[in-house]
């Protein structure tokens, strides 16, 4: 089927058909169930750092299978975000996924402009059903495995003074530190927290630098949010604990644990929606719970059998009960603070 031959209305009619879900013109099932789902990604960032590069993952898994044909811009600048959004749209992309958290309104609006694109977009905002019925919002809600790898820092220190460098002091970052703060104190309970955000998404050897201060400081285990972090660790020989990704093949010595985000259930449940033809402005920030598969511990690898046993079993322990919903981790968006 030539998909540009449909009439399809900017406002919404879908002419010899009912316009599908919303009341928007989101693509008649048949069509979407036999041609691949048109998906574009735009980042502000490269594709490699460690949160865009979750979500790129997932695209281009979702493109293997050929669920979808996917497209992707990096390091949009947030004042050229909303261009960018307009060039995809006006393409015929049916799914745009990327992230807004510099540029909230002005996404917003252009995405009022496409009602029949769908639109899943990182943001520290609720949806807005009555403003986007178009546009819903993710966050990588990894609470549950940065409280696992708290658990097994605080085993792991010696001092217990732990250095945390963050990006910016917002509430997808700011929950994750509080979680892995909270983890800490379940076997470190006198452990002290240097608490420090670099004002950036993607600035290593500003990360590294920050890194060093608190080594300087006294920190003896390094909370890598940012990389450029467990850089700094390799170098004055301290240890680590990764976030979003799995670094620890760089870092053998290093990186004790990584909390892992894994963007595939959010990503899947977005495109079977516009799929079959019910998109709506929701939070998929669920999807990123350890029991939905969203989130989990990367293996030891290395540090195998080097973490005490008795962290181990509590790691174990609270996993389990977290995937069966009977243990809650809980979130905390407040700006964590150096202790």
């Amino acid at each position: 089927m030539n998909i540009r031959k449909l009439a399809v209305t900017r406002r919404g009619l879908l002419l010899g058909g009912g316009a599908l879900g919303l009341g928007h013109a989101f693509l008649p099932r048949a069509a979407l169930a036999q041609e691949p789902l048109k998906v574009a990604g735009i980042y502000t960032v490269p594709v490699e750092q460690q949160w865009v590069s979750r979500i790129h993952k997932a695209a281009e898994a979702a493109k293997a299978t050929g669920e979808i044909d996917y497209a992707f811009t990096e390091n949009v600048a947030n004042t050229d975000y909303p261009r960018v959004m307009r060039e995809y749209a006006e393409s015929g992309v049916k799914l745009i996924v990327g992230e807004i958290f510099g540029v909230e309104a002005e996404a917003r609006e252009v995405a009022a402009e496409y009602p029949d694109v769908a639109f899943l977009m990182g943001s520290s905002f609720l949806p807005d059903a009555a403003a986007n019925p178009n546009l819903s919002v993710f966050d990588n809600y990894i609470q549950d495995a940065s409280y696992l790898t708290g658990i097994i820092a605080g085993a792991m220190t010696t001092s217990g003074n732990i250095g945390m460098v963050g990006g910016f002091p917002i509430p997808e970052v700011n929950r994750l530190m509080n979680a892995f703060m909270a983890g800490v104190r379940e076997t470190r309970a006198d452990a002290t927290f240097q608490v420090s955000f670099i004002g950036s998404w993607f600035d290593p050897p500003k990360a590294k630098e920050t890194a060093f201060a608190m080594i300087e400081a006294g920190a003896d285990l390094l909370y890598a949010e940012r990389f450029g972090v467990s850089d700094a660790a390799k170098e004055k020989g301290v240890l680590a604990i990764g976030n979003v990704i799995d670094t620890q093949a760089d870092y053998p010595e290093t990186v004790v644990a990584s909390a892992l985000w894994h963007f595939e259930p959010t990503l899947n449940a977005a495109i079977a929606a516009v799929k079959a033809g019910n998109f709506a402005a929701e939070n998929y920030g669920t999807y990123s719970f350890m029991k939905e598969g969203g989130c989990s511990i990367a293996p030891l690898g290395t540090f195998e059998g080097k973490v005490p046993a008795a962290a181990m079993a509590l790691v174990a322990e609270r996993e389990a009960a977290i995937r069966a919903g009977s243990f809650t981790v809980a979130i905390d968006d407040a700006e964590p603070k150096s202790s």
